[in-house]
């Protein structure tokens, strides 16, 4: 299985995509801050979902697409390293950005139009809830990580 290594962090500026949408960068995390890079992962995702919308309607380019993917893909990567630095293993959803590059290849391989959006969105949202469904499930783990000083904290507490 892929390891994910931790990629340069976006900046916090905003930037316009083709068609001039404003996408907002999120506050950077701390290597430790979960509840913010997981804020910003999950935002990321649901913004993906509208530029989609968007793109069925030709309102959205697929660059746009794209670049809200490789953010995603930082997003999780920065996610992943933040609940690594309290030693939560998060391997199975390590495969979610080849998931969802999947489900949006095969949907911009098309021409932009509802009801290709209608085609592909129930494969996407199953890749979404996946993702959503392992942070889930790390919640207790991770709650119970930052109450333990963190010298305390060694690999054998990951599991």
């Amino acid at each position: 299985m892929t390891t994910y290594q931790p990629s340069p962090s976006h900046s916090g500026a905003s930037s316009s995509s083709s068609n001039g949408l404003v996408q907002d960068q999120y506050p950077l995390p701390t290597p430790d801050d979960v509840p913010t890079a997981v804020h910003n992962l999950l935002s990321s995702t649901k913004r993906l979902q509208e530029v989609l919308r968007l793109w069925s309607l030709d309102q959205a380019t697929e660059g746009d697409v794209s670049d809200l993917y490789v953010q995603i893909g930082n997003e999780f990567n920065v996610t992943i390293s933040a609940f690594a630095y309290h030693q939560i293993d998060l391997s199975d959803i390590h495969s979610i950005p080849a998931e969802l590059r999947i489900v949006l290849e095969h949907c911009l391989s098309e021409d932009p139009a509802p009801e290709v959006l209608d085609k592909f969105i129930p494969d996407l949202r199953q890749v979404l809830f996946k993702l959503l469904k392992g942070l889930q499930n790390r919640q207790d783990k991770w709650r119970l990580a930052i109450q333990r000083p963190s010298s305390s904290r060694t690999s054998s507490d990951s599991r």
